[in-house]
């Protein structure tokens, strides 16, 4: 058996079990589920994860800078490499916004702004977020940056999938355009979930000690996004674009 799956995964499963249990997401996934509801939540989800997206190349480059120094050098630059790859990558979602914005102004009554949607105030989740990244990369373990990554880009993976296809259901094909972020991610992070994987089995091979950290780490992040998708659902519900129907 692997380490990962020895020390590591036993201390995420609960926080990824919340992924299928989590009452926002069966909200979204349910079969009967509002399409207005639907397209609100994705206006949100894009425009608020700019703030979410836009440092992460740079808090993986600064957490495998950090790791080098401390003599983990194959784990630093693995995270250094990584990190070129999720350059600019919240400018996907900023696109996105405007896409979304386009379509729903040419059906809708009430127009929307991309500005306004763009210059909303994060959520205490979206802060706690990147609080957790600022915490882990100037702490004692900035490695745990890899447990961050694992469980956020497992969540593409595991997810995002489901996402696409209730919204090519419920919305249309057509709807996908204005999706590129989750579409980009949902292919390219089961290669990056790999990769993840093999750099926390390097870390539990060089500190076994620190599994309940790394743990600990990776069961937060992912608690603090499944908080921000509860996020961008309760703005969706609560906004004054046009009639919905209450979510039970």
């Amino acid at each position: 058996m692997s380490l990962v799956k020895a020390l590591y995964e036993p201390l995420v499963l609960p926080a990824r079990t919340r992924i299928s249990t989590h009452p926002a997401l069966r909200t979204l996934l349910d079969p009967d589920v509002d399409p207005v509801l639907l397209e609100r939540f994705f206006l949100q989800l894009n425009s608020l994860g700019v703030y979410m997206t836009q440092p992460v190349d740079k808090w993986i480059r600064r957490a495998g800078q950090r790791c080098v120094t401390m003599d983990l050098g194959k784990v630093g630059q693995a995270l250094i490499t990584h990190a070129k790859h999720e350059a600019g990558h919240h400018l996907m979602m900023v696109d996105d916004v405007r896409h979304l914005v386009r379509r729903w102004n040419a059906r809708r009554m009430q127009p929307l702004g991309v500005e306004r949607l763009l210059s909303q105030h994060p959520t205490d989740a979206m802060r706690a977020y990147r609080q957790l990244h600022e915490d882990t990369i100037n702490g004692e373990l900035p490695a745990g940056q890899v447990a961050i990554e694992l469980e956020i880009e497992n969540l593409s993976v595991v997810l995002g999938p489901r996402l696409l296809e209730q919204v090519e259901r419920v919305l249309g094909r057509e709807h996908l355009e204005g999706l590129s972020f989750l579409k980009e991610h949902v292919a390219l992070d089961v290669g990056h979930t790999a990769l993840n994987q093999r750099m926390m089995e390097d870390l539990l091979a060089e500190m076994p000690e620190n599994a309940s950290m790394l743990g600990e780490i990776g069961a937060r992040a992912l608690d603090i996004y499944l908080r921000f998708l509860e996020d961008c659902l309760e703005l969706s519900v609560a906004c004054t674009w046009g009639p919905i129907r209450a979510v039970a």
